[in-house]
């Protein structure tokens, strides 16, 4: 079987907010950085009570790619059971005027820009 190989537009490779927002743009980072930016410092279990429609390894992910991208921080705790907390960092705190811009815009336009299902 023949793989087919498409070629990758150069520009695209350089294009900020195809770069930035993969990063980030799924519904679950966004929720994350909200809630952090809402309580400042939380435990994984608070996180993940609050956002019950989130799978644990769903959370686990975004949580990890948040921190591998510089927007939260992740502190263990040497106790036992361990403790774990996380919150912004400076770069995320800078993202959210943005987010928030983002949130509101959403809350006025919900209903002329929901799907029926």
């Amino acid at each position: 079987m023949r793989k087919i190989v498409k070629e990758v537009d150069p520009r695209y490779l350089a294009c900020p907010i195809r770069n930035v927002i993969d990063k980030f743009g799924d519904k679950w980072s966004l929720l994350v950085l909200y809630h952090l930016n809402q309580y400042g410092t939380i435990r994984f279990n608070d996180l993940r009570r609050d956002m019950a429609d989130c799978s644990q390894k769903m959370l686990s992910q975004t949580l990890k790619r948040l921190e591998q991208i510089g927007l939260i921080d992740r502190k263990v705790y040497p106790e036992v059971p361990p403790r774990v907390e996380y919150s912004l960092t400076e770069r995320g705190y800078s993202l959210m005027p943005h987010v928030s811009g983002l949130i509101g815009w959403a809350a006025e336009h919900m209903d002329e820009v929901k799907v029926e299902s």
